[in-house]
């Protein structure tokens, strides 16, 4: 590194800013951020020495400072990560334009931190923890990091209710489909059949119950009669989720492709499903592509994959509802519950000779 790129031995003027009326830490913080700036070249040592004297200075100086320091290096690429994460920390306690509706500063730099490609497992891991959409999007768009585990679940469970950060998700290739079966109803129809397949994978490793009795029918005529609240409530309850499930989604559409899939999940038959979409609401029956549509997700999966499928758009397990069938008395799940009074009689002895004395051996 040249001579006039190498950062100058500030050392003396350290030692006379520990005086207590002499205050040039902000000054020291500002020269050498725009020494650092204006270098032709900046090595790994000049990174470092910047990024170990700004950390130093940054929780102590004034406000003023950070902020004129923070304008500077909040979008220059040759940042320190480390001084990003200082100033993200120190801005972090006066939440500076929270009101404004504009991303405050702590966001931009906390976003700025995330876009970075060398982020270490422990950062992503924090950086996760943010919740502010911004944070979250720097992360999901940033390549260079993997994207696993928690992090991963966290950010998933976030982009249920936000189409954008869904969509990203969606489009890195490094995350397997089964961890994105929450952004179905976000996917494309290749990105569909993909968390299809996954979900299929392992539906089958849990049964689904016997359909209760009455179900198909008793939708089928609230269907008629175009009750959608009882019709939901009803499906619902079967499915043992909330009654208002349907709300999980925004769109329109996203909600008739849930409602399709609880009544998978349920075990409608198809002919039933199709009627419902023939009858329940009018602006989808006048549509013969999207009927033809929801017949598509009817069919695209197995009950039990549908289940699993609506447990993970919901978040919540599925625990559908037992029905009331006649049990044998004799069968194995049988319960006696009179116990010895309904217990098989006794087999009667049969009268017989007396035993005639003789040998141990029983010889006569």
């Amino acid at each position: 590194m040249p001579a006039s790129d190498a950062l100058p031995d500030l050392s003396g003027i350290l030692d006379l800013s520990r005086i207590e009326q002499l205050d040039l830490k902000p000054v020291i913080l500002r020269v050498q951020t725009d020494l650092y700036l204006r270098a032709q070249r900046r090595d790994r040592r000049a990174r470092e020495t910047f990024a170990s004297l700004a950390c130093g200075l940054i929780p102590i100086v004034d406000d003023e400072t950070v902020a004129a320091v923070s304008e500077q290096l909040r979008d220059h690429p040759e940042t320190p990560a480390a001084v990003l994460a200082a100033l993200a920390a120190r801005e972090m306690r006066h939440e500076t334009g929270e009101t404004t509706g504009e991303p405050s500063l702590p966001a931009m730099l906390t976003a700025r931190l995330a876009s970075l490609p060398s982020l270490r497992r422990e950062a992503i891991e924090d950086l996760s923890n943010d919740g502010r959409s911004e944070v979250d999007l720097a992360l999901v768009l940033n390549r260079g990091i993997a994207l696993t585990g928690a992090p991963l679940h966290r950010l998933v469970g976030r982009a249920r209710r936000n189409a954008d950060l869904a969509r990203v998700i969606l489009a890195r290739p490094d995350v397997p489909a089964a961890d994105v079966a929450p952004l179905y109803l976000h996917a494309d129809p290749a990105m569909r059949e993909s968390i299809t397949r996954a979900v299929e994978a392992t539906a089958g490793l849990r049964p689904c119950p016997p359909v209760p009795r009455g179900l198909g029918p008793a939708l089928t005529a609230l269907s008629t009669d175009r009750d959608v609240p009882a019709f939901v409530t009803t499906l619902a309850e079967s499915l043992g989720v909330p009654p208002d499930f349907v709300t999980e989604a925004d769109e329109p559409d996203a909600r008739y492709d849930l409602l399709t899939l609880a009544m998978r999940a349920a075990g409608l038959h198809e002919d039933e499903a199709v009627y419902v979409f023939l009858t329940l609401n009018q602006g989808v029956a006048r549509s013969a592509q999207r009927v033809s549509a929801l017949v598509a997700v009817f069919r695209s999966l197995s009950r039990a994959a549908a289940r699993d499928l609506l447990s993970a758009l919901l978040d919540t397990p599925i625990t559908q509802r037992m029905p009331d069938l006649h049990r044998p008395y004799h069968g194995p799940e049988a319960s006696f519950r009179h116990g010895a009074e309904r217990a098989a009689p006794q087999r009667a002895s049969q009268p017989g000779r007396d035993r005639l004395p003789g040998r141990a051996d029983g010889s006569r």
